[in-house]
């Protein structure tokens, strides 16, 4: 969640030095492509082809050369309006361009690779806190309406690297009424839906939606050694957990480069994850490409573990083992009654009815990142400084914040 940037020096620095087996800047590689071996399923002809990510976030600065070519256009439900292909960030990070650069990037800048480069990001901006267009509470609609408008324009993948802690005053788990529906909408037009598990591990781990939402992959975060960090969400509904520690992105002005933790980015490298897995095998229907997931992860568990969820993503396994048809998938087993039941109710117009369900909370916020800070001699110092930084952050409350 927390980003440190990487100052021009810094980049200069990086180019000296021998380049690691994984792409991105030396001491902040993106480890997951050894531990997946993605650049031999690269050269197998995997790349995320024809597969269309829709990315709800801040927008994303389609203009960089690393993106070139990558971002079609998509929507701007801001005041300002557009189609997606700019930033709204006001921070020079640009969240949503970060996460684009982890799912489609390419052309190396500063050695920063996508997992999918062949695959096309679907940018839908929303009003969140943190952006040149705030709405407030007015972009909890505006969130639904991207779910939607993402599935109905083509995107196979909805990523979500957002949230918002569910208020503890209702007493209820489930997601918003509203936003469920939402969720069953795109499932319906046949996407899978991904959302952030949150930050707030060392704060309680409030229950967070989007990504408590029936037949959403809810992701957490885990380390290069495959450890759950602290400030990862535990949740009893955490689906899998994948990449979220020390990643490296580029920013949404060109030339800068960051590099931090969160499931923010857990979930965009998960979202590209299953593009690969789709450009594989692009005949399976999303619940198929979900248990595919599912049956292959690292340290695969039968039931979920409130801080790894069924267990850690591996997208080389998912697409080089054999996996039945039929695998289960417990995601969409959970939200399957419910479509049934939607689907019968349309069938006689009557309008689908989702008990137990609060309302939207008032208000969307996010909590900005710090200031970029140059790396150097003095990274481990900085380093240090930023782990305190995050937990000062994570416990400012607000209702929808990036992950």
């Amino acid at each position: 969640m927390k980003w440190l940037g990487v100052g021009v020096a810094a980049l200069l620095f990086w180019c000296a030095v021998p380049v690691a087996a994984a792409p991105g800047p030396p001491g902040h590689t993106e480890w997951w492509f050894d531990s997946w071996h993605v650049q031999q399923l690269w050269a197998d002809g995997v790349r995320g082809q024809g597969i269309v990510i829709g990315e709800i976030d801040t927008g994303v600065n389609a203009d960089l050369p690393t993106l070139a070519g990558n971002v079609l256009p998509g929507k701007d439900f801001g005041s300002e309006g557009g189609d997606g292909r700019t930033d709204r960030d006001m921070d020079l990070f640009g969240h949503g361009t970060a996460m684009a650069s982890l799912m489609v990037g390419h052309a190396g800048q500063d050695d920063i690779l996508g997992v999918a480069p062949d695959a096309k990001v679907l940018p839908v901006a929303v009003p969140i806190t943190g952006t040149t267009d705030d709405a407030g509470g007015e972009a909890n609609m505006a969130l639904l309406q991207a779910i939607r408008w993402a599935a109905d324009h083509g995107a196979r993948i909805i990523s979500m690297s957002l949230g918002a802690p569910r208020d503890p005053g209702t007493g209820v788990r489930s997601c918003p009424e509203q936003e469920q529906d939402a969720v069953d909408y795109a499932l319906t037009k046949g996407a899978i839906v991904v959302a952030a598990g949150g930050n707030s591990g060392a704060q309680g781990s409030p229950i967070e939606e989007p990504s408590v939402c029936l037949g959403v992959v809810s992701v957490g975060a885990v380390d290069a050694g495959n450890v759950v960090p602290s400030w990862s969400s535990r949740h009893p509904y955490l689906t899998v957990t994948a990449p979220g520690v020390n990643v490296p992105t580029v920013g949404r002005v060109q030339g800068q480069a960051f590099y931090g933790d969160g499931t923010s980015q857990a979930a965009a490298i998960t979202s590209a994850g299953l593009a690969l897995i789709w450009s594989k095998f692009p005949r399976l229907t999303g619940n198929q490409v979900v248990a595919r997931l599912l049956a292959t992860l690292d340290g695969r568990r039968s039931t979920r573990d409130a801080a790894a969820g069924y267990g850690s993503v591996n997208i080389g396994s998912a697409i080089r083992a054999t996996v039945p048809a039929n695998a289960p998938n417990p995601v969409y087993a959970a939200v399957g009654p419910f479509l049934a039941r939607d689907k019968a109710a349309a069938a006689v117009s009557q309008p689908a009815v989702h008990p137990r369900r609060p309302p939207l909370p008032t208000a969307i916020t996010i909590v900005p990142p710090p200031s970029p800070l140059a790396a150097g001699p003095g990274l481990a110092g900085v380093t240090t400084a930023a782990v305190g930084l995050l937990t000062v952050l994570l416990l400012i409350t607000g209702a929808r914040r990036r992950r």
